[in-house]
């Protein structure tokens, strides 16, 4: 004991005469005690040594030294090499620090203070381990600095995640500019586990850096937060997961920064309402909120999901983007819901409540069975972005207890909504508003752009296309401004099952052949037009209230289309003279270009025309500056020949 106590004496004074650390020792775990801050060291009973409050059994060091090495305050470093890790401990807060080793599976518990010094304990994980986990438990605050670090976790002790901290606070994951990171988890992790995710934090996860991080969810989730998570700068590729690529409670925030999303068994990115807190919508900066949300601000998220239902962006309460760039593709197929007795089929991006797009750039494609680019149950607003939807899948419906799949929407018309999943590229149960931004929206079987409420479109540019209708509203329409194309091969171009308002704007209109017409009200509504630019193939619905004067090029019908609507009754003016397919017009207000549009290669037998001012048309006209609506309107038109045009009536009315 003298031997021991006067090797201390020497060792203390070692420390403060060079200003040196002194280091302890305890199996694969360092403590690190700089002389600056070293104190008093109290050695009890021949039992234990006390060094800044850190009391150690004099039986478990195994080592003391001095050097010269710097210590960072408040950092913890956790090194794996191989089959074994080592844990380095700076000494400010070496007391409220006790961790276990073995092999490369490290456990760590944090008591007492989530405030050091001002500041909060790091850890920082470097090295690698084909058989290693870092688990820690605790309640504060803390942040996990990956550091160049790659684990899987094939045999767990402390749990089946590669990265698993059980703080139920804030936890900041920063992945070090210019290291590249990679974590995965066990495959099949015994039964009391309960693993979550390869990547789990049971408080709030908040990525940053500039660094890389690859994970893999080989159990269940890639990445999982028990409240929410926020992305910025770091880039973050979910190589594969069972489950969810992402899954978080409260709401999902992307700031700046880049994901992909690869090889899951469920959704890209799914936030969820916690059960265990009242829901409170969108808060202001986010404070306490519990909203089940999804908010894009800036970055690149890019991916594909192929499971059956899977989205690629699911939110139980809103959508709600203000830039940044999503590409998403869903390939998978629709499924019964017992539960709820429905049908259930692919996104790219699902909301139940709101979804609201300010800026950004969105490329969604989706290919299965009933797949929608857009779905959502709340309300629609758009005020600016670019949005490209592309659906190719079949309609899917269930019968005789199986999912079918058909092309036609009469297979399926008699079928209450929740039996069948429509390949929509938008579509809302909530009113929808667009007020800028640039769309295009293709849908091969069913409506490109589809509310179950009211439409108001007052600005943006909006190509739609689709062999059904391919813009619909369940209420009123009113197009006010904007520019809008909506051409079906099979069905209306614009229908509204209620009134339909046109008050300006630029619209181009295309329906199919008789009875389909280029612009349709329900039976026992009125079509209004009373200003703007308007081309319509197909006709107007009968009875229409044309305030401001329509024309058609004349001869372009042959006779009237009867019952339905269309432009029954119409003059048929010079006989012969049809619209020629795939043919570039131009229509002129006052003598001025109001649009330069090519007609597509079969629709509707009436062209319909009207302008604010004197209304002229030429055909085969030369199309020059811009195009846009996919090629079918320009900015500028010249040569061509005069058409002549006859004043248009829409028929008797049925009301």
């Amino acid at each position: 004991m003298k031997k021991l106590c006067a090797l201390l004496s020497a060792l203390a004074l070692t420390v403060a005469a060079e200003a040196q650390t002194l280091h302890v020792v305890t199996g694969n775990a360092t403590y690190q005690f700089p002389a600056t801050s070293l104190g008093d060291m109290v050695y009890t009973g021949g039992t234990t040594l006390t060094i800044q409050n850190k009391t150690f059994s004099i039986s478990d060091i195994t080592k003391m030294y001095v050097d010269a090495a710097e210590v960072t305050d408040n950092q913890v470093a956790i090194a794996y090499s191989g089959n074994t890790a080592t844990v380095t401990v700076a000494g400010n807060v070496a007391q409220y620090i006790t961790p276990t080793v073995s092999g490369a599976h490290v456990s760590i518990v944090q008591s007492n203070t989530d405030d050091v010094d001002g500041d909060e304990i790091t850890y920082s994980l470097s090295g690698s381990s084909s058989d290693g986990e870092f688990y820690m438990s605790g309640k504060y605050k803390c942040s996990i600095d990956l550091n160049g670090v790659s684990l899987t976790n094939n045999t767990p002790i402390y749990s089946g995640a590669a990265l698993h901290i059980q703080n139920g606070k804030r936890v900041n994951v920063s992945v070090k500019k210019g290291t590249e990171n990679t974590l995965v988890d066990c495959a099949s992790p015994s039964d009391d586990l309960a693993q979550k995710a390869a990547l789990y934090v049971k408080g709030h996860a908040e990525f940053k850096g500039k660094g890389t991080l690859n994970v893999k969810g080989q159990y269940k989730h890639a990445i999982k937060a028990g409240e929410y998570i926020t992305v910025k700068n770091c880039t973050i590729n979910v190589t594969g997961a069972v489950s969810d690529g992402f899954n978080c409670n409260q709401y999902f925030l992307m700031e700046s920064g880049s994901i992909t999303l690869n090889s899951m068994g469920d959704d890209g990115i799914q936030s969820e309402i916690d059960e265990d807190e009242d829901a409170t919508g969108e808060t202001t900066d986010h404070e306490d909120e519990n909203s089940g949300s999804i908010y894009i601000w800036d970055g690149t998220i890019t991916g594909q999901v192929s499971a059956t239902a899977a989205k690629g962006l699911n939110a139980d309460g809103q959508f709600v983007a203000s830039g940044g760039t999503v590409t998403l593709s869903a390939s998978g197929g629709c499924e019964w819901d017992s539960d709820d007795s429905k049908t259930k089929a692919a996104a790219c991006i699902s909301a139940d409540g709101n979804i609201s797009i300010s800026g950004g750039t969105f490329d969604l494609t989706a290919i299965g069975a009933g797949g929608k680019g857009i779905s959502g149950d709340g309300t629609f607003v758009i005020t600016d972005g670019s949005i490209t939807v592309n659906t190719s899948g079949s309609i899917a419906y269930y019968s005789n207890n199986k999912i079918s799949t058909t092309t036609s929407t009469k297979t399926v018309e008699n079928l209450n909504s929740s039996y069948k999943s429509s390949p929509k590229g938008i579509k809302t149960d909530g009113a929808m508003t667009i007020s800028g931004g640039t769309m295009s929206i293709i849908a091969k079987y069913h409506e490109a752009v589809e509310t179950k409420a009211t439409l108001d479109i007052t600005g943006g540019t909006i190509y739609t296309q689709s062999s059904d209708d391919a813009i619909n509203s369940g209420g009123v329409m009113t197009i006010s401004g904007g520019a809008v194309c909506a051409y079906s091969t099979g069905n209306d171009g614009l229908d509204a099952n209620a009134n339909l308002n046109i008050k300006g704007g630029t619209i181009y209109a295309v329906g199919a052949s008789s009875p389909e017409v280029g612009i349709d009200a329900k039976e026992r509504c009125t079509l209004t037009i009373s200003g703007g630019t308007l081309v319509a193939i197909g006709g107007l619905e009968s009875g229409a209230v044309t305030n401001q004067t329509c024309y058609q090029l004349s001869g372009s019908n042959s006779g009237g289309n009867s019952g339905r609507g269309g432009f029954g009754g119409g003059p048929q003016g010079g006989g012969s003279q049809t619209w020629s397919a795939n043919t570039w017009y131009g229509l002129y207000s006052n003598d001025t270009l109001a649009l330069a549009f090519k007609t597509p290669s079969s629709g509707g037998s009436a062209l319909v025309v009207s302008t604010s001012g004197t209304t002229t048309l030429r055909s085969g006209v030369t199309a020059g500056g811009d195009t846009f609506w996919n090629g079918m309107g320009a900015t500028s038109s010249t040569d061509g020949t005069s058409a002549t045009l006859t004043t248009y009536s829409s028929g008797n009315s049925w009301r």
